[in-house]
């Protein structure tokens, strides 16, 4: 389950939650500033900042946080020298957390907004107080900017404008200090992303692991064939899409212009040449092709100018060296492969 999906379950049962957020890193951490977790009033929580050494920590500190209903920060030293609770964590660095509470009363803001965003496929900038100089100011206060506007939580129309003044002058996962009407305030400056969105073209069994991993790993997953029967014997996971049409409405049946990778593995000559012709048109940066190299080369002439087009982009044989036969090792591979890829694209 990840973070929109656990929070959707206990907003809808109306519990209290408390989103945490890491807002300061210095040396060797887990997580980076604007990671986060959710945590629910019965020590529930999704996602990690830690290997799990913190988390025991964050659920009693979120317990008083519901309680107050007041945001709160929690800094920790992880040095290697030291053990925390008797764990001897020794990453040798410090991570500040900050805790919001998230209540039906306040419609779970901001949290609320933020998975819109993220199931809606788009980004956003956030911006989130984490030290404030004047009472006037809340910790905690959230500043949520798209192209088609803002959403205030918690801060006044003088603030916001002071810290969306900022937003082109801040790196993601930076904090400035910022000079507002209300007073002088440390705001998190952070990136709202969607998870990548890939797209397999092709159901055959070896797609079944293919897509497990990616979403294990919170990836938005479509997938394709022409075959009807091969579409509905797959056993997908959750919130994967499942089409089924023939390869040349490849384009005007998906937006390509949302996928972020994508792998070819239709092990039909004429249809993966049809999804090549119609994805060397697009901007996906990577595009996996199994089968091999005679294979990925006799469709590369095939598709002249067109073929042109995938260079750079196309990874035939698809995947990672990483040693292995079978879907299994495959499908690993091939998703180690895209994260590599996402990794260095940032």
């Amino acid at each position: 389950m990840n973070l929109t999906e656990f929070f959707s379950v206990r907003s809808s049962e109306g519990l209290p939650m408390v989103l945490a957020t890491v807002y300061d890193t210095v040396g060797s951490t887990y997580s980076k500033a604007g990671g986060q977790m959710l945590i629910d009033s019965a020590g529930n929580f999704c996602g990690m900042l830690s290997g799990g050494c913190l988390e025991g920590d964050l659920v009693e500190r979120a317990r008083r946080v519901i309680d107050s209903g007041v945001s709160e920060t929690a800094s920790y030293e992880l040095g290697a020298d030291d053990e925390l609770w008797g764990l001897g964590v020794g990453c040798d660095g410090t991570m500040r957390v900050l805790l919001q509470p998230l209540t039906r009363e306040g419609a779970y803001q901001p949290f609320a907004a933020i998975r819109d965003i993220i199931d809606r496929g788009e980004a956003a900038n956030l911006a989130i107080v984490t030290d404030a100089k004047s009472p006037d100011v809340s910790v905690g206060a959230s500043l949520l900017l798209q192209a088609d506007g803002r959403r205030c939580f918690g801060a006044s129309e003088g603030l916001a404008d002071a810290v969306e003044r900022r937003f082109s002058d801040s790196e993601t996962g930076s904090s400035l200090e910022i000079e507002t009407p209300d007073g002088n305030c440390v705001v998190l400056f952070t990136r709202i992303l969607p998870p990548p969105s890939l797209l397999v073209l092709g159901a055959g069994l070896d797609a079944e692991p293919l897509l497990r991993i990616a979403g294990e790993l919170g990836w938005r997953c479509t997938v394709c064939d022409h075959r009807p029967a091969y579409i509905e014997s797959r056993r997908l996971p959750e919130r994967c899409s499942a089409l089924c049409f023939p390869a040349d409405e490849l384009e005007r049946r998906v937006s390509l212009d949302d996928v972020d990778v994508a792998v070819v593995m239709s092990h039909h000559l004429a249809s993966d040449r049809a999804y090549l012709r119609q994805l060397a048109a697009s901007g996906i940066g990577y595009i996996g092709l199994l089968g091999p190299r005679g294979r990925r080369d006799r469709l590369l002439g095939e598709l002249g100018d067109a073929g042109d087009a995938l260079q750079g982009r196309l990874h035939g044989p698809a995947g990672i060296d990483l040693g292995g036969r079978g879907p299994g090792p495959i499908a690993l591979s091939i998703v180690a492969e895209m994260q590599q890829y996402l990794s260095r694209r940032g």
